[in-house]
């Protein structure tokens, strides 16, 4: 099978030396720009370091990505995280076309931050999907898909390292040896099951201590360990990342108001939300030092009593 890898980032790294393990010919790697200051692309350098045809280009629109592609002559190409948008004019250039990677069940979840958002919800289970790109965004024909839990108590990082990722890897080699062989189905997305939700940024992971803890956790754990979701204290930028959640089974209870430092331990602080308490494990003020809840509350001079929030 001869294919060409376009992607980027570990995942992409990841791909590419999954095909290139069992023997497939990868004629040439196309990456996005790093941006200026940014650390190499791991995907850019491993196929430098194989002697493999790298190609950057700002967009994959340019008639320079068209016929780059055109001239490797592959059998499929394999989209394997990718954020600049493919027309079909490239995607379809392929003997037997494209294959990309995205991280939930589609149709639900389209956008760039799909796995966020099911554990943000409080989903239980989550996935991915191999499809067929086109000129929408994750709107493709469905060539396979799998499912994993969401654990009570997963973040972000968890899912998808432990999860979503290796998962993806074989599922992208799967795919590719179902189209090579002619044997893979494509199953049109049903458009009233679809849901888009756009990036999981700084703005969507402020906490707000009046909802319930159930929310505030899950906000956490959906973004832990990025984007990050923070409240303030005395005006500065708090983020919070592992922690546990404790609910209130009564009205006795109850300690403090609402965003209130309930409790100070060695190794954590509680916050109080709506029915129950917040247990900080690590958090990151603006200095950007991430510290155990306890190690944070005694170098900021949080006491039991403290407003966050504030």
């Amino acid at each position: 099978m001869k294919i060409a890898i376009i992607g980027q980032q570990d995942f992409g790294k990841s791909v590419l030396e999954a095909f290139l393990e069992r023997k497939d010919e990868v004629a040439g790697v196309f990456c996005a720009p790093e941006k200026p200051g940014a650390k190499p692309d791991p995907l850019r350098t491993a196929a430098e370091e194989r002697g493999l045809k790298v190609f950057q280009f700002p967009s994959l629109r340019v008639p320079e990505a068209h016929d780059a592609l055109k001239s490797l002559n592959v059998d499929i190409g394999v989209m394997a995280y990718v954020l600049q948008f493919a027309p079909d004019t490239f995607v379809h250039l392929p003997r037997l076309g494209t294959i990309q990677y995205h991280p939930s069940l589609l149709p639900k979840y389209r956008g760039p931050s799909s796995i966020n958002w099911p554990i943000i919800r409080g989903d239980t289970k989550t996935g991915l999907t191999i499809f067929r790109p086109n000129e929408g965004l994750d709107e493709g024909p469905v060539i396979l898909q799998k499912t994993c839990d969401i654990g009570p108590d997963e973040t972000i990082g968890e899912v998808y390292f432990n999860k979503l990722f290796p998962m993806g890897v074989k599922a992208m080699l799967e795919a590719a040896d179902l189209v090579y062989a002619g044997k893979h189905s494509e199953i049109v997305q049903d458009e009233s099951q679809a849901s888009y939700e756009g990036w999981c940024r700084a703005g969507e992971c402020h906490i707000n201590w009046a909802n319930h803890v159930d929310f505030v956790y899950n906000l956490i754990r959906g973004t832990n360990p990025a984007p990050g979701a923070w409240t303030t204290l005395n005006g500065k930028k708090v983020q919070i990342f592992d922690s546990r959640k404790h609910l209130f089974r009564r009205y006795a209870d109850v300690v403090g108001k609402i965003g209130e430092v309930a409790e100070v331990s060695d190794g954590s602080f509680k916050v109080t939300a709506q029915g129950g308490f917040i247990e900080v494990l690590r958090a990151r003020g603006e200095d950007g030092k991430k510290l155990s809840g306890g190690d944070f509350a005694r170098a900021n001079g949080l006491a039991k009593g403290a407003l966050l929030g504030t």
